[in-house]
């Protein structure tokens, strides 16, 4: 595998480089937003800064107290000024209108690993004047098209025919690693992983005026790690954690906002018959689930296997939605009889139903969804995954 894997974003960034408003690329850290785009900028002149480094954020705030177009000059007079880690600036949103509403002939880009840290400070200042892009951790198919067996000619039902063993083998690396680029090419994923779970999440917690105590977050996660396919109650986590119930919704919600956990609600038409308001939370990088609980073992035989690809496929669902800006909705559907769907995907009017098995044998769709809405759900299983994300 080469030291870059090409991305699906590639070319909405692109395209969004040469229109006059201002970019928001939000994403954890670590899923590759810089490179990304030090790549893109290698044929224009571009000025990347970070908010991290203190000098940096020093700079910035020396420039925004000058003219839009002194400012733009004093940071590089560049085609293209990159803010890194821009929730770090309370100001960020004011200052860039500023110089959106000037028609400074540069253009802006703000990075954030906190996503609504920045759409709150910036958003609102930025109303009709921004576009947002998310770049996710690897998707599967991305990686898949580095693989030395991987041709573009062949469709993917074919190529899952053809290189079961290989892609089977890519499966349980990532189900186990995670698809974080770095996870992807180190030799040594496990230590990146150890560290991306500690230092990179507990330094985003840290930024964040919602919580008091990193490792009571920590806590939160090994929770939710040992929850997945559950439904989650906040009530019962306030209870074992010894926490309130709006902390442990903060702390929720923080972990929403800086891509470590995402929320799947619950599909439902029929209160008097099916499951309401109740939430399950997964992964957005099963690398990361596994460094929480130092789980490593590379094997089909691991105790946890169904519910570990139940979290990744769902979060190869998630990452393509938000990729390719899919207008869509996704749930989970539980009848009060424990009839169950394990993944509902609503666009528009559609509706798509879908349950996630690592062993196929004795799967039934499920009678009660088909007669409440008239579909059929189908199975997602290893056998067929390149046919569902290619």
């Amino acid at each position: 595998m080469s030291t870059y894997i090409a991305r699906s974003l590639e070319g909405q960034v692109e395209e969004y480089l040469h229109t006059p408003k201002v970019l928001f690329l939000l994403g954890a850290r670590q899923v590759g937003k810089t490179t990304l785009l030090e790549r893109l900028l290698q044929n224009m002149r571009g000025e990347m800064i970070n908010m991290d480094d203190d000098v940096e954020r020093k700079r910035l705030l020396a420039a925004a107290n000058q003219s839009p177009a002194e400012a733009v000059r004093s940071l590089g007079g560049s085609e293209v000024l990159v803010i890194d880690e821009a929730q770090r600036v309370p100001d960020i949103g004011r200052i860039c209108k500023s110089w959106y509403d000037a028609h400074v002939p540069t253009k802006i880009i703000l990075l954030g690993s906190s996503s609504s840290t920045l759409l709150d400070l910036a958003a609102g200042e930025l109303v009709g004047r921004n576009e947002k892009l998310y770049l996710t951790p690897l998707l599967f198919e991305e990686i898949v098209r580095q693989q030395r067996w991987y041709s573009p000619q062949q469709p993917a039902a074919a190529l899952q025919k053809n290189f079961a063993d290989q892609v089977n083998a890519q499966l349980l690396q990532r189900l186990v690693f995670g698809s974080y680029p770095e996870a992807c090419l180190t030799s040594e994923p496990r230590e990146y992983l150890s560290n991306l779970a500690g230092d990179y999440i507990l330094k985003d917690l840290f930024l964040s005026s919602a919580v008091r105590s990193p490792q009571d977050v920590r806590r939160l996660l090994l929770e939710l790690a040992g929850a997945i396919g559950e439904t989650v109650s906040v009530v019962q986590l306030a209870t074992r954690l010894n926490l309130s119930r709006a902390t442990v919704q903060r702390y929720l919600d923080v972990l929403e906002s800086i891509f470590v956990v995402f929320r799947l609600p619950s599909y439902f038409t029929n209160p008097a018959a099916e499951i309401t308001k109740q939430n399950k939370y997964y992964f957005w990088d099963t690398g990361v689930k596994n460094a929480l609980h130092r789980e490593w073992a590379v094997s089909v035989s691991r105790p946890d296997i169904a519910k570990l690809w139940e979290n990744w496929v769902l979060a190869e669902i998630m990452k393509q939605s938000r990729t390719y800006r899919r207008q869509e909705d996704i749930y989970f559907w539980r009848s009060r009889n424990d009839s169950t769907v394990d993944l509902v995907v609503k666009q528009g009017s559609d509706l798509h139903a879908f349950d996630i098995r690592f062993r196929s044998h004795g799967w039934r769709p499920s009678l009660a969804f088909q007669r409440a809405y008239g579909v059929q759900s189908r199975l997602i299983h290893p056998g067929n995954i390149l046919e569902v994300l290619m």
